[in-house]
């Protein structure tokens, strides 16, 4: 098994979207991956994993990981207020266009949270990260987290059953933003189910198969707010959260 801290670990967990500069996200992802992930750890936060949306060449995924709500306003104010990010600040913030899209969430239950794996090993894995991770959004009406939570077990029964391994079971965290620096949206709440699988095109088009019917099912239930998101992420060469054989089911 190789699932290195439990689950319950980071029970507070954002999904950030960015825009990039139109040609900049390579540069982007660099300079992230060569100063930011180990700042983070030490003081007890972690990115659990940081992607390439396939959709579209400008768009940059991270899920990032707190133990508590408390915890995200310590660490966030530590790093942001501190020397690493003023030196390296411009280099992000000038190859940035947006970065309000940002869930907070929290897992549905402890037990479902994000899959935590060890870092990317360059001696086992020279090429990076590998695999495909998949973010599926549901937009829910109010006060209906819990039921289509239920409703939808069944679906994400049958991704698994395809070769999907799920990655975190996720709900919006209905709480005041405690470090406004960082916009976070309000329109929720989100229901956010995340998998993970071998960049196969036979076990992805098995995926995206079930994915698009369970898709049809689920709108039409009238317990969304809108049709539900896809987003398929190709992981950074460090992505914590990639596939691996032998990962905990």
């Amino acid at each position: 098994m190789l699932e290195y801290q439990p689950r319950e670990t980071f029970q507070v967990v954002e999904l950030r979207r960015y825009i990039m500069t139109e040609g900049k996200r390579d540069e982007f992802i660099k300079v992230f991956e060569s100063f930011f992930p180990e700042a983070f750890q030490q003081l007890g936060s972690l990115f659990l994993g940081h992607y390439r949306e396939r959709s579209s060449p400008v768009a940059f995924t991270m899920v990032r990981g707190f133990r508590t709500l408390d915890e995200r306003a310590v660490v966030c104010s530590a790093f942001y207020y501190g020397a690493l990010w003023k030196e390296h600040r411009a280099k992000i913030n000038d190859r940035l266009v947006d970065f309000h899209n940002v869930l907070l969430l929290r897992p549905l239950d402890p037990a479902r949270g994000v899959l935590v794996l060890p870092a990317v090993d360059p001696l086992t894995e020279p090429e990076g990260a590998q695999g495909i991770v998949v973010a599926q959004i549901f937009a829910v009406r109010e006060g209906g987290v819990d039921a289509f939570a239920g409703r939808a077990e069944p679906a994400f029964a049958a991704y698994r059953a395809a070769g999907v391994r799920e990655a975190g079971v996720l709900t919006t965290l209905d709480v005041p933003n405690n470090f406004p620096q960082h916009p976070v949206r309000t329109d929720g709440p989100f229901l956010v189910w995340l998998g993970v699988m071998p960049d196969d095109p036979a076990v992805f088009g098995r995926f995206q198969a079930l994915a698009e019917d369970s898709a049809r099912s689920l709108t039409g239930s009238g317990e969304l707010r809108g049709e539900p998101e896809m987003v398929v992420l190709d992981p950074a060469g460090r992505s914590r959260l990639r596939w691996l054989a032998g990962l905990s089911d």
